[in-house]
């Protein structure tokens, strides 16, 4: 398995979740990783748990919103980094950084005043990364017009 290098920021997808790029920032510090999720629901789908939310992946961008379905895989007593203990609710998903691809564990919560909608703890990163403390975007920059149509229809309305 070759070394996956990465920065302390990266651009991820999570492509179960129809998320095309949402800036993460990698913490090792961080024992689990989290998702900012808004309108929290669970549900019952043949006779399993499952959770209903919506995701904002872009910061500054509020209009660009994903409606999301996961199968709920636990609910969770987290340490904020406020060091408050908050319930999540847990969910497992494909995380996709450049070629790499595996499957992670996300608690959701809401990130609104944190700089990044997405951290990715230790736990949820696979054996072979090697962060780069000093380095961002080492896998490389998204374009976000060509991963949300949204903001190039946006921007064809302002000309």
């Amino acid at each position: 398995m070759n070394e996956l290098k990465i920065g302390w920021k990266e651009w991820v997808s999570l492509p179960d979740l129809q998320i095309p790029a949402i800036k993460a920032k990698v913490d090792t510090g961080a024992r689990t990783s989290a998702l900012h999720a808004s309108h929290i629901t669970t549900f019952t789908r043949a006779s399993e748990s499952w959770v209903r939310y919506v995701v904002l992946p872009l910061r500054n961008n509020p209009e660009v919103e994903i409606q999301c379905e996961s199968k709920l895989l636990d609910r969770r007593d987290i340490k904020n980094s406020g060091g408050q203990i908050e319930s999540r609710y847990v969910i497992e998903t494909t995380v996709v950084l450049g070629e790499a691809r595996w499957s992670a564990t996300l608690s959701l919560t809401s990130r609104d005043d944190m700089l990044f909608r997405m951290l990715l703890g230790r736990t949820s990163l696979p054996g072979n990364v090697v962060i780069y403390p000093g380095e961002k975007y080492l896998i490389g920059n998204v374009k976000l017009k060509k991963c949300y149509p949204k903001l190039r229809k946006r921007e064809q309305k302002r000309k």
